[in-house]
């Protein structure tokens, strides 16, 4: 049976597109506290069909699918641009598919603005009447306002029609940046992106014997399951390891590990790898917030989809990209060396290299020389380095890394970098490495 949370969660998601929920209607509702509905909403709102939008309230949502999360719906434009909602509430979950400024006669405005656009204009009113009637949302910068047949044409068609105090070409840009944001949200793999759901995870009680483990063991191949009660809250993970030396009929909650790491659906991959290998593990339970089990991952769930991700296009550049974009290869006496050009961006208030960027240009040399050594990528345990020479802008340096020791899971390095023949820095860094299947 259901518990109470999750028929509320089923109710929420049961309303229709649009509707506003509040913790006072929920709790009266489905006849719970309000503190239990109040939980429930925000569940309700990190799954996506829930938005709480400054100045309206809670709504129920349209849950966004991950291939147009580059899109915007008009409560996120709202937020952006801390704006004020004059009418159409009801439409404020509806994604914009683009933005037109109104810079231009009105003739020519309406022929660029259309069904699921935004228009960004002044205090035009004619314009912002024709943009509803075309099935666009209006956005009036400069602290304008409407008339209220207006504002009554947009609560009829569930158009919103918004107001920020922002001058038009400032409120493209915040847009724009968002968009921007979204876009390199949209390349970062989350461990629910790839974790095997529960339907398909074998999971044993802790009050099994041990011979449960024996029998799944056989039927899947699989040597480590995750140990759940009745309401699949994890409780430890049983491997073979665990289960070697002890008698079939002993109970599992005797031999399992407890406690075991966890992570959840919002974890990047790349975090669930660090842990993976910091810690030694092959498999990962993913729970909710209530350590509820939803899934498990895989050290080699997790490396294929770090190999997919460096073969997906880039669709918007992060700092560590602009870093480490400027890296040439050069080969001196079969050995790699990376060239690199020090940027004004790249610099401190001294003008000289800037030490997280000296870090990151460090890290990717150690990586890809790592990689060219078909060693895998790296995961860093710790780093000392020794500065000898500032570094100036527009500077060209050359970093040569060596391998000191490498074994199949850790390894030491040391890395000089030089500028014009000169040794200006040398680093010693301590790394585990994982290796590629």
């Amino acid at each position: 049976m259901a518990t109470k949370h999750e028929q509320i969660i089923r109710y929420i998601d049961s309303l229709s597109v649009g509707e506003k929920i509040s913790v006072r209607r929920i709790a009266k509702e489905m006849k719970v506290s309000e503190g239990t509905a109040y939980r429930a909403i925000k569940e309700a709102e990190n799954k996506g069909f829930v938005s709480t939008i400054e100045r309206v309230g809670t709504i129920r949502i349209e849950q966004k699918k991950k291939e147009n999360i580059e899109k915007l719906t008009y409560a996120e434009v709202v937020n952006v641009i801390d704006g004020h909602v004059l009418g159409g509430k009801a439409g404020l979950h509806k994604t914009l598919n683009k933005f037109v400024i109104g810079a231009m006669k009105l003739d020519a405005m309406m022929r660029y603005t259309g069904a699921g656009n935004l228009l960004i204009v002044g205090n035009r009113i004619n314009a912002h009447r024709y943009a509803l009637e075309a099935g666009a949302a209006v956005l009036v910068t400069g602290g304008f306002d409407t008339e209220p047949a207006i504002i009554e044409l947009a609560d009829k068609l569930e158009l919103p029609i918004i107001s920020t105090s922002y001058d038009t070409f400032t409120v493209a840009a915040m847009i724009n940046r968002a968009i921007y944001d979204q876009l390199i949200k949209k390349e970062v793999v989350l461990v629910e992106d790839i974790l095997t759901p529960l339907e398909k995870t074998v999971c044993l009680s802790p009050q099994e014997k041990l011979e449960r483990w024996y029998e799944k063991n056989f039927e899947t191949g699989h040597g480590r399951f995750p140990v759940v009660d009745e309401q699949m809250k994890i409780h430890g993970i049983l491997t073979s390891k665990d289960a070697a030396g002890y008698d079939r009929h002993v109970l599992i909650e005797k031999v399992m590990t407890k406690n075991p790491i966890t992570v959840v659906g919002k974890t990047s991959v790349a975090s669930a790898a660090q842990m993976m290998v910091w810690e030694g593990i092959e498999v990962l339970p993913v729970v909710d917030e209530r350590q509820k089990l939803i899934g498990m991952i895989s050290r080699q769930d997790v490396l294929k989809a770090l190999q997919m991700i460096q073969k997906q296009p880039q669709v918007g550049e992060k700092l560590d990209d602009i870093v480490t974009g400027g890296f040439k290869e050069l080969d001196v006496d079969h050995s790699s060396v990376y060239q690199y050009e020090v940027t004004p961006q790249m610099t401190n208030h001294l003008g000289t290299l800037s030490y997280g960027v000296f870090t990151t240009i460090l890290t990717e040399a150690a990586n890809r020389f790592l990689r060219s050594h078909k060693k895998g990528d790296l995961v860093i345990e710790s780093m000392t380095i020794y500065f000898l020479k500032p570094v100036q802008m527009e500077s060209v340096i050359e970093i040569k890394p060596n391998i000191l020791e490498a074994g199949r899971k850790f390894g030491k390095m040391d890395i000089e970098v030089f500028h014009q023949g000169t040794l200006v820095s040398k680093a010693m860094m301590m790394v585990q490495l994982m290796e590629r299947s």
